[in-house]
This record gives C-alpha cells, structure tokens and sequence, in this order.
C-alpha cells in the first residue's frame, strides 16, 4: 500500500462522509450537537484539496497531512480526535514508501491510542473508541491469522460495526452526550457510526 492507496482511502472517506452528512447529522442532534455530518463533511473536503495541492510522496506524510488539516479546519471533538488518530498512524508509518497491512494495524493501534490519550474514553464509555479500538484489534488479529489484506480489513470493518451496535444501549460516558444521562442509552454514538464510515472506506479501496 503507497501513498495513492491511502489518498484514495482519503478520497473514499471524504464520499462517505458527504453521502452520510445527514444521517451523522441525525445521530449527533439526538445526543449531541447536530454539527457532526456538517464538520466532518466539511473537514474531508479540506483534506481532499490540501492532498490534490501538494500530493505527498509517502503512506505517512498523507495521514500526517490528513490529521493536521482535520485540527485546522473542523471544530468540536471531532477535528482534534480524528486528527489526532491520523497524525499518530502518520507517525507509526514514518517515512517508508510502502506499507503492509501488518504495519497498517500497528499504526492504527497508535491512532487509537492517540484518540484514547487525548480524550480520555475507553471502551464501554460510547464514543468512537467503541468502533476504533475493536477495528485495530480486529485488523491485528487477521493479519497474524494470516488473512490476505482484503479480508483483514473486512475483519476490522466488521468489527467496528459490531463495536457501534453494542455501545448504542450503553450511557454515556464521555463528550457531551454524557450530559445526558441516562437519556443517552439506546442512541447510536455519531462518532462510532463516522468511524464505521471510515473503516468501510478503508475496506472499499482495498477491494476495489
């Protein structure tokens, strides 16, 4: 995987994204905000442009750059974790042209990490660690399985789904849905449902 795999990943996402815009808009005002589709949509689309702008030459330097625009342009949580996750799988991938799916999941292993660090949720707290964290394990445990690229990331796909289901009947514990107490439980988090999006997208450009 080179740098244009993981710009078209970005490519990828940035459709998701606009085509889910309402829907994420949707989860976000029953538990949040309503600005999650609008920021992310919004976010992708300056990713997209800054990536066209000035192509990077290697897998690490498109997330890098990917993760600094989304802190730039996107306000709320979203920008600053997402980023965060980007610039930190940027970092694990360094400056080597091509990348393994092995080094993927290390990397977003680190991503998670990063997203963990910096806002301080776990899973079981209903946030997009819900979805994040058991995708990076999952891609992990396929790679070591010795599953082809394709079907590994079908594996880390699936199980950010999976994550997303479970933490809907879950109170929140962190961001501003937890405001809400109880009234949370029984929601879909806007942030695991974005980061399914994202894993999807990842999962479409291996197959395509």
């Amino acid at each position: 995987m080179d740098a244009a795999f993981f710009t078209a990943w970005i490519d990828e996402i940035a459709r998701a994204v606009t085509a889910g815009r309402e829907r994420l808009t949707r989860l976000d005002a029953a538990i949040g905000d309503a600005d999650h589709g609008a920021n992310l949509d919004r976010g992708f689309t300056a990713v997209r442009e800054a990536l066209a702008a000035k192509p990077p030459a290697t897998p690490g330097a498109v997330l890098t750059l990917a993760g600094t625009t989304l802190i730039r342009k996107v306000g709320g949580a979203s920008g600053p974790l997402y980023g965060t996750a980007l610039r930190q799988m940027g970092a694990a991938l360094g400056s080597a042209p091509e990348v393994t799916a092995g080094e993927l999941a290390a990397a977003l292993e680190a991503g998670v990490a990063g997203v963990r660090k910096l806002g301080g949720a776990e899973e079981g707290d209903k946030t997009m660690v819900d979805a994040l964290a058991p995708a990076a394990r999952a891609l992990t445990a396929a790679v070591a399985g010795g599953l082809k690229d394709g079907e590994a990331l079908a594996a880390a796909r699936a199980a950010a789904e999976e994550g997303a289901r479970t933490a809907v009947p879950l109170q929140a514990r962190k961001g501003r849905a937890s405001y809400l107490g109880e009234r949370s439980a029984g929601h879909e988090d806007p942030g695991a449902a974005s980061t399914v999006l994202i894993l999807t997208a990842l999962h479409t450009t291996a197959t395509r």
